[in-house]
């Protein structure tokens, strides 16, 4: 194999990880919305209880953003760091 060609395979690889690695992000979409979905849902069958829950709430929508986030970092060190 030349050298021209492993350039080009690399290149591929570099693509096809940050592609892969995008893919977290669309699953921390998913887990932000099931949380709130979740939240809303209790809120409306025990509305007194709803306030008590709102620390947890954020705290899983700030972790469940925190791994889109880290997704997003490794797609783009694989894009420009590698």
């Amino acid at each position: 194999m030349d050298q021209a060609t492993a350039a080009a395979l690399a290149t591929a690889a570099k693509y096809i990880g940050a592609g892969i690695a995008c893919i977290g992000m669309g699953g921390a979409g998913v887990g932000v919305g099931t949380i709130f979905g979740h939240y809303l849902a209790a809120a409306l069958r025990n509305p007194s209880a709803a306030q008590g829950q709102f620390a947890n709430l954020i705290f899983g929508f700030a972790v469940t953003e925190a791994l889109g986030i880290f997704s997003l970092l490794i797609a783009l060190l694989l894009l420009f760091a590698l």
